[in-house]
């Protein structure tokens, strides 16, 4: 192989990638000098990463089997605007050894390690095998060439339940299932194997020992193409739900020095077995005792802005300089530990709604200023729309201090200080996790959202005499500014009227709980509001987001969304959404029963789980639909007879469509 082939300098780079990633890696090449080419499915022509790149070029159809997923199509958007070379961010086609070979044969440098070393350690059961060989400790478990179901069957007979099965080729909790039992084993091979067929166009699956109460520690690796091989550190990234990491931390605050130094050596001993060239995760699960080797993930991870933060080097930075050729700017001993930080993945996703993706237009983008150890990487904006054919993550919220405690105190007000709306997000429970009093002391495992999960999605409080405050003042707010906004008039100021005073009413209310009821005293004199018999004087000054509200003498900042009836606030006492009611009547709902069984988001039917006529238990499975790369199963709401299925395997189906009729047995 001509290696002058494989690392080069350049000057255009193609981002074989979307969302958040995308635009990662076009601020640290255009910083660097490159010109940035973005792809785009039809579904992201507004897109944030569109909009940042020098250019785009559209691949094809939202589904990304026909757009991100397609070799050819990435490498004829490569083709046309002559880029030299292509970065793949991380997911998609980011750890596929027949991409970069494609690339390689283009004449493209691939921003990554080359096919073979991909082959050899992005396959889980390669890696295992090379580790083996190498002496790294591994989990007991299978991960041979053999995949029908009876070598499947005997292999997690022999490891002993509970086991895990899981993807070769993939990650991020996608085709991974805890089995528990010899008969749950055939239908989580089942699933696993489709949703990884979906998400990476690769079925094969490993069988591995289920170490109970794990904790997952990770070491990032990067080495150059003149031999040097380095260790940034690690990462704690037990903070998991179904196997998604949720919230990232490095350094890990479980080990020790001589623990670190110790597992440091052991990753970089992993890479060094295949001379791996580029950026790469060494993964490893502990039960406390001992560590074991898990994977090795061939490619940037999303948690590395972590990493940056403590040792004050850019990643994406490092990648392409790597790729121009070049030795690594820092020697093992050179690279110095500094401080904490700790990062938080923001997800379009309803955690009361057993985190169901929410799809829609972004209606309000506020996320705090990149201050005070405060970062923030965002793929999306005010305006865009999130579709339901791609991941949900919308950015990561990332803090550093000199210390965790620190750390944890100012992620959690950077997300205390954001708000999103037109979708349903998870950042009141990421707030809720990483203030839990366990997260803090660190007693945590990779079970630990799970056990947690009722306290961690704990309804909001209810809204308190501030909040109805608040609630008018947005109100009363919103009218001045668009009275300011025509033509002048002493009626843009608020209150104002020639003589006497008058009263105005307002109703809140929270869903469909009693109503709330508030007054508004204005005209001469200081304006009040009343609740019961307490009357509160109060002034309202504008400001970014919302307004300083002064009620009797004691200043609260307010954030504050009006949509019609419908108010968001957020108040030092928390996030708030009320319905303001019609002071005019005339409002109507409609009221959807729980017992429609139908499709939450547009999706793919994937598989049909019963069969009409059959008598079901609540609860029981009915049909499985593919959202947003992950698969949701539709269960029937009470016991009955099912009547009837309005679908099949392969539909696409939108949101609201009744996809099964379950007729109640009366009991």
């Amino acid at each position: 192989m001509d290696r002058s082939n494989l690392y080069r300098r350049f000057r255009t780079l193609l981002i074989a990638n979307r969302g958040e990633i995308a635009c990662r890696v076009i601020r640290t090449a255009r910083a660097m000098g490159l010109r940035t080419i973005a792809v785009y499915s039809e579904a992201d022509r507004g897109a944030m990463h569109v909009a940042l790149a020098d250019e785009a070029v559209l691949l094809g159809p939202a589904r990304a089997r026909d757009s991100y997923l397609n070799v050819e199509r990435l490498i004829e958007a490569a083709r046309k605007t002559g880029a030299e070379a292509v970065h793949p961010g991380y997911g998609f086609l980011s750890e596929n050894a027949e991409f970069a070979r494609a690339c390689f044969d283009a004449g493209l440098v691939f921003v990554g390690p080359t096919a073979g070393m991909m082959t050899a350690m992005g396959s889980k059961s390669g890696s295992k095998e090379l580790m083996e060989k190498a002496g790294v400790p591994l989990v007991p478990g299978y991960h041979g060439d053999a995949q029908d179901d009876a070598t499947l069957a005997k292999a997690a007979e022999k490891v002993g339940f509970p086991v895990l099965v899981k993807a070769s080729a993939g990650g991020g909790g996608r085709g991974m299932r805890i089995v528990r039992s010899a008969a749950e084993l055939g239908p989580a091979i089942v699933s696993a194997k489709r949703e990884a067929l979906a998400a990476f166009g690769d079925d094969r699956m490993l069988i591995e020992k289920y170490v109970d109460n794990p904790r997952h520690i990770e070491v990032q690796v990067i080495g150059d193409s003149h031999g040097n091989l380095v260790s940034l550190f690690e990462r704690e990234c037990t903070l998991q739900r179904r196997h998604q990491k949720v919230i990232e931390e490095a350094p890990s605050p479980t080990l020790n020095a001589a623990q670190r130094e110790a597992v440091c050596a052991a990753a970089r001993k992993a890479a060094g077995a295949v001379n791996y060239v580029g950026a790469g995760t060494i993964e490893f699960v502990s039960d406390g005792k001992d560590v074991f080797f898990i994977e090795m993930n061939t490619r940037l991870q999303v948690e590395h802005p972590v990493t940056e933060l403590i040792t004050g080097i850019d990643l994406v930075e490092w990648q392409l300089r790597v790729a121009f050729g070049e030795a690594l700017p820092l020697k093992q001993d050179e690279i110095r530990l500094n401080g904490h930080a700790i990062e938080a993945r923001v997800y379009a996703e309803n955690p009361t709604k057993n985190f169901m993706p929410s799809v829609g237009k972004i209606s309000t983008w506020r996320l705090p200023a990149e201050t005070g150890g405060l970062r923030i990487d965002a793929g999306y904006r005010e305006g865009d729309t999130v579709s339901p054919y791609y991941d949900a993550m919308l950015a990561k919220t990332i803090a550093w201090a000199p210390t965790r405690d620190v750390a944890i105190d100012r992620l959690n007000r950077g997300l205390e200080e954001s708000d999103v709306r037109g979708i349903v997000t998870n950042i009141p429970f990421l707030s809720a996790l990483i203030t839990h009093p366990k997260v803090r002391a660190n007693a945590i495992d990779t079970g630990f959202i799970e056990r947690e999960l009722a306290v961690l999605t704990s309804a909001a409080p209810a809204p308190g005499e501030l909040e109805l405050c608040a609630a008018v003042a947005a109100i009363v707010n919103e009218e001045r500014q668009a009275a300011q906004a025509e033509a002048s008039s002493p009626w843009q100021t608020f209150g104002w009227q020639p003589v006497g005073r008058r009263q105005r009413s307002f109703a809140f209310r929270v869903g469909h709980g009693p109503e709330q009821k508030i007054a508004l005293n204005y005209g001469s004199g200081l304006s009040t509001l009343v609740i019961g018999e307490r009357e509160l004087a109060f002034t309202i000054t504008a400001k970014d987001g919302g307004f300083d509200l002064t009620l009797d003498g004691v200043k609260s900042s307010v954030a504050a969304v009006i949509d019609g009836h419908e108010l968001y606030l957020r108040t030092r006492n928390g996030r708030f959404d009320l319905h303001w009611v019609d002071p005019f009547g005339g409002e109507s709902e409609e009221h959807v029963g729980e017992d429609k069984i139908a499709a939450p988001l547009p999706g793919t039917v994937v598989a049909v789980l019963a069969e009409e006529g059959a008598k079901l238990e609540k609860g029981a499975p009915i049909l499985t639909l593919e959202v947003m790369k992950m698969e949701q199963t539709l269960r029937a709401p009470f016991a009955g007879v099912l009547k009837s299925i309005k679908c099949k395997v392969g539909d696409i189906v939108q949101e609201g469509v009744e996809l099964a009729v379950v007729e109640p047995t009366g009991e």
